[in-house]
C-alpha cells in the first residue's frame, strides 16, 4: 500500500477527474422528525452535493451491486410459443461506476459479499460484472452512538477499495491500492507524507478508537449461540419483532433472494426476475405444498442471528455482520444487535 497527502482543496479536482464516469456518493435526502439530516447513496452530478461529513446512510452501497429487483433473463417466443424462441441475459453493466465516500464498514461488507457471491463454486455473474466495473473511494468516518463496527473488526479497511481518504483538518491522507488510483493522484497536487503527517494520522486513528460507545462481546459467541439455541430469550425477541424485513433491506450484507417467472398472456414474452428478500418475512420458508418450516417469528429472527454470527463464521471464519447499526436504527420495534447478543449471553 502506498500513501500520499494532498491539500483539502484538491479534492474537487479529484472528483472532476473521476466525473468522466458516473459517480455515486452520499447526499442529503432530508431530515427526520428531530431535524437530523438523513443521507443516502445516489448519483452525484455536482461536487457541492457530495456530503462526506455524513454519519451513516439509510441504505448501504450494496444496492448498486445487488439491486432489489433484477431480471435474470428474458424470453421472446414466436407463434405463441410453438415456434422459435430466444433467451437474452443482460448483466446490467453499461459503463464504469465510481463509489465515492464509502465508510470502512461498507467496504468490509462488500468484501464479505465477495466471499459468498464470487468465491463459491457458482459465482454470481450479475454481481461479479458490477463489482469488476467499480472504482471505490473510501472515506474516514466519525463513530456514531449506534455503531459497533470496532467490535466486529470492521472499523478499518485494508482491502476492497482503490483509494481511501482520511480527513486531517486541511489535508487528506490517501491510501492507494490500485494503479488507477495512483495515476489519478499524479494529476493533482500531492506528496508523500513526512514523519509529522504520519504521526498526525496515527493520532487521529487513536482518537477515533476512543469515540465508540456501542459494543458487542464476540468472545466465544459461536459456542454461546450453540449452547443457547433453545433459550427462552428468543421467544421474547420474537414477540417484539414485526417480521417486516426492514433490517434486511438496510443491511449491507443480507443477500437472500427469491426468483419469480412471469409469462405474458399472449405467450410472446417471459422473464425471470430475482428479488432481494428477508428471512424475517412470514413466507420466507414456505415450500411447495404450502408447508412453512419457520412459521413463528422467534424462529425466523433467531436464524437471522445464527446466519450472521454462527453459520457465516463456520464457513468463512468471520461474522457476516459489520456493525454498521443500520438495522437497529431502522427497526420499528427498536431491536438492536448489541441488545440481542447481550441478552443471549445473559440467558440462564
Amino acid at each position: 500500500m502506498l500513501f500520499k497527502v494532498f491539500p483539502e482543496g484538491e479534492l474537487i479536482r479529484l472528483f472532476e477527474l473521476l466525473a468522466a464516469d458516473k459517480i455515486v456518493g452520499p447526499v442529503k435526502k432530508g431530515e427526520d422528525q428531530h431535524g437530523r439530516s438523513l443521507y443516502d447513496f445516489d448519483v452525484v452530478h455536482d461536487f457541492a452535493d457530495l456530503r462526506l461529513d455524513y454519519g451513516q446512510t439509510i441504505h448501504s452501497a450494496k444496492n448498486w451491486f445487488l439491486p432489489y429487483r433484477e431480471d435474470l433473463c428474458t424470453f421472446t417466443f414466436q407463434d405463441g410459443g410453438s415456434g422459435d424462441w430466444r433467451k437474452d441475459v443482460d448483466y446490467g453493466v453499461y459503463a464504469p461506476l465510481v463509489l465515492f465516500g464509502l465508510h470502512p464498514c461498507d467496504i468490509n461488507a462488500l468484501n464479505k459479499l465477495d466471499k459468498v457471491l464470487l468465491g463459491g463454486r457458482y459465482p454470481n455473474p450479475f454481481y461479479g460484472e458490477k463489482r469488476a466495473n467499480m472504482f471505490i473511494v473510501g472515506h474516514s468516518c466519525s463513530p456514531q452512538p449506534f455503531c459497533f463496527c470496532k467490535s466486529m473488526g470492521t472499523d478499518s479497511a485494508i482491502r476492497g477499495f482503490d483509494l481511501f481518504l482520511t480527513r486531517m483538518d486541511d489535508l487528506y491522507f490517501a491510501e492507494i491500492l490500485s494503479p488507477r488510483a495512483f495515476h489519478l493522484l499524479e494529476q493533482i497536487d500531492c506528496h508523500e507524507p513526512d514523519s509529522s503527517e504520519h504521526r498526525r494520522y496515527l493520532d487521529m486513528m487513536e482518537e477515533k478508537e476512543s469515540l465508540f460507545v456501542a459494543h458487542v462481546d464476540t468472545s466465544d459467541l459461536t459456542k454461546i449461540l450453540d449452547l443457547e439455541f433453545q433459550a427462552p430469550v428468543w421467544q421474547e425477541w420474537g414477540q417484539k419483532c414485526l417480521s417486516c424485513g426492514t433490517c434486511a433491506q438496510v443491511c449491507p450484507t443480507c443477500y437472500c433472494y427469491g426468483v419469480a417467472e412471469q409469462v405474458d398472456m399472449d405467450l410472446t414474452h417471459a422473464r425471470k426476475e430475482k428479488m432481494l428478500y428477508s428471512c424475517n418475512l412470514l413466507d420466507f420458508a414456505v415450500v411447495a405444498g404450502g408447508h412453512n418450516f419457520r412459521p413463528e417469528s422467534h424462529t425466523r429472527i433467531k436464524y437471522r442471528y445464527y446466519h450472521k454470527h454462527r453459520g457465516f463464521v463456520e464457513a468463512f471464519e468471520e461474522s457476516l455482520c459489520v456493525g454498521c447499526g443500520r438495522c437497529g436504527q431502522s427497526c420499528l420495534a427498536r431491536i438492536t444487535v448489541p441488545e440481542v447478543i447481550a441478552s443471549v449471553r445473559a440467558s440462564k
